[in-house]
């Protein structure tokens, strides 16, 4: 054991994707600042390496490309993603000639298809480069929290079986499930989201465009390329994903909720091609020919979960799976990174400014909280209605639109952090999680009462101007504080009116719908600029009208 621990400004515990981007962003932020990242595994990482997390969105491609500033690397070693996809292809080989749900093309925001293993070899090298001392093959064995003012906390790890010590003023647990900072404050918090997952990796590119006959359908897409994209093969509780890798391989995953689809039938890699020849024979026919290119196969009972706390000012905090975890549908893992890093890094450098930051960490915690329960709303109990060909399309329209009106907004003009301004909006923030969650059940009574008709047709999400035009507005400048606010109300603005649009069609087709809590909202004035829905744009066409557009485009 080292007599004299070197003092670091920051230890983490954890080289992974949320602990090494968490190291880069300090060092971006306060170039002198000393980090020391431990990480259990030896490096460098296969490529494929067997993690979830392949899929960005829109606030985690944000959070590599331009806060990180790894554009060249995502560009040149990663694929750029089309977008999400979902076939309703339940028991069905003919792809195209079932309900498409996606965009013909690409939407200004970009986001990729990560192979992990490529990434965080990058990320580790990088951090290097920048001054981060990085320790592979450390096994943490104890931690010593410290929470004076003026304390350090002390860590105990082993290093190639050398016993190693050192103490730092920040502590940030990144080391994933295991969470060790967790289990030793006691914060672990299960929460009602039961659903399981199974995923493997195939060492060969699977070209779905090429599965399906029909001409007008290859052509509908510029560029002819939805391998490119997440696909969703959809069904009544579960999701199949199929997600390329710049490695050449290609994963795949089932996602299930057990009330639907046991675990038990599908543990196994033989086991889930059997689940997959009943209920997606076009996945299962491409892949029966390919089982000598199995790379890998795991499975994870009950994978969500929350956490008591994230953020102490106590200069302690957790980032990562290391805190909590939702669901990979919508691929929200990075985004949640990006977010729990800001958070962590504006508290290092209001400590290093000398400032409290107690009152500043409870705020952050909060925040993250409300964050992780609006989205926890999208899946919980909702998986039933994923088999859907006409609600599931209406879902995403608004889950998308709620994520790039609200959540992105906040991240990709720098608003996350601004503790005025997120004052100054309070009330139109907890207006739209209430209106959110009053949606998400509304869709699940909606769903109940649905015809579940499944036409060969495209929705096409690029045929909606006012949803290219909300994605292309995240990285359109706005010139300060007042203008951001004014952003915000216009989105809410726009969720009240698609909200609306939503709830008269579906009543229209169900009048008996049970739709009191949706209502009660939309009786309500929206904070600050009373919106008349009789007098709005018509954002939300028909589903109809929607393949009609599609068909035009």
């Amino acid at each position: 054991m080292d007599p004299t621990p070197a003092t670091h400004d920051v230890i983490i515990m954890g080289g992974g994707l949320a602990g090494l981007t968490l190291a880069l962003q300090l060092k971006r932020q306060f170039g002198d600042i000393d980090v020391l990242v431990l990480e259990r595994r030896s490096h460098p990482v296969p490529h494929a390496t067997h993690k979830v997390g392949e899929s960005s969105v829109e606030i985690g491609a944000h959070y590599f490309d331009t806060v990180l500033g790894l554009k060249q690397h995502l560009d040149e070693s990663q694929l750029r993603k089309f977008g999400f996809r979902f076939f309703f292809s339940e028991g069905r080989r003919d792809i195209d000639a079932v309900t498409e749900l996606g965009a013909s093309r690409p939407l200004a925001i970009p986001s990729y298809q990560i192979d992990r293993g490529i990434f965080e070899n990058h990320l580790a090298e990088v951090a290097a480069q920048q001054g981060v001392r990085f320790v592979d093959n450390a096994m943490v064995r104890r931690m010593a929290l410290d929470p004076s003012p003026q304390g350090l906390h002390r860590i105990e790890w082993t290093e190639g079986g050398e016993p190693r010590a050192a103490q730092c003023r920040w502590l940030v647990d990144a080391c994933g499930r295991a969470g060790l900072l967790k289990r030793q404050l006691g914060l672990v918090q299960p929460n009602d989201h039961r659903a399981h997952a199974v995923w493997f990796r195939i060492g060969n590119r699977l070209t779905l465009d090429d599965w399906g006959q029909d001409p007008a359908w290859r052509a509908r897409c510029t560029p002819a390329a939805r391998w490119l994209s997440t696909n969703h093969m959809v069904g009544a509780g579960y999701w199949v994903w199929l997600i390329p890798l710049a490695s050449g391989s290609h994963s795949v995953g089932i996602v299930a909720d057990p009330d639907f689809h046991p675990l038990e039938r599908m543990d196994s890699f033989d086991k889930a091609m059997d689940w997959l020849a009943e209920y997606q024979p076009a996945v299962f026919d491409v892949l029966d020919g390919q089982r000598d290119k199995l790379q890998d196969f795991a499975f994870m009972r009950k994978f969500s979960y929350g956490c008591k706390q994230v953020f102490s000012g106590e200069r302690w905090a957790l980032t990562g799976e290391a805190g909590l975890f939702l669901d990979p549908f919508y691929s929200p893992g990075s985004d949640f990174i990006a977010m729990s890093n800001t958070f962590i890094c504006d508290l290092i450098g209001h400590d290093r400014a000398g400032r409290s930051v107690q009152a500043r960490a409870q705020l952050y915690d909060q925040i993250y909280h409300s964050f992780y329960d609006s989205t926890l709303a999208l899946y919980q109990d909702q998986y039933g209605l994923f088999g859907d060909p006409e609600v599931l399309p209406v879902k995403v329209i608004w889950d998308y639109t709620y994520y790039w009106g609200v959540l992105s907004q906040l991240f990709f003009h720098e608003r996350l952090t601004d503790v005025a301004t997120l004052g100054n909006l309070r009330d139109e923030l907890q207006h739209c999680q209430r209106l959110n969650i009053a949606m998400q059940g509304f869709l699940r009574a909606w769903s109940a009462s649905s015809a579940r008709r499944n036409p060969a047709r495209m929705l096409d999400q690029a045929a909606l101007p006012w949803f290219s035009e909300l994605n292309a507005s995240l990285r359109r400048p706005l010139a300060d504080a007042a203008a951001f606010q004014a952003r915000i109300r216009e989105c809410v603005g726009l969720l009240r009116t698609l909200a609306a649009q939503i709830h008269a069609q579906a009543l229209a087709q169900h009048p008996g719908l049970d739709d009191a809590e949706l209502a009660a909202l939309l009786a309500l004035p929206m904070p600050r600029a009373p919106i008349d829905p009789d007098a709005a744009p018509m954002l939300f066409a028909p589903v109809a009208d929607m393949a009609d557009d599609a068909v035009a485009a």
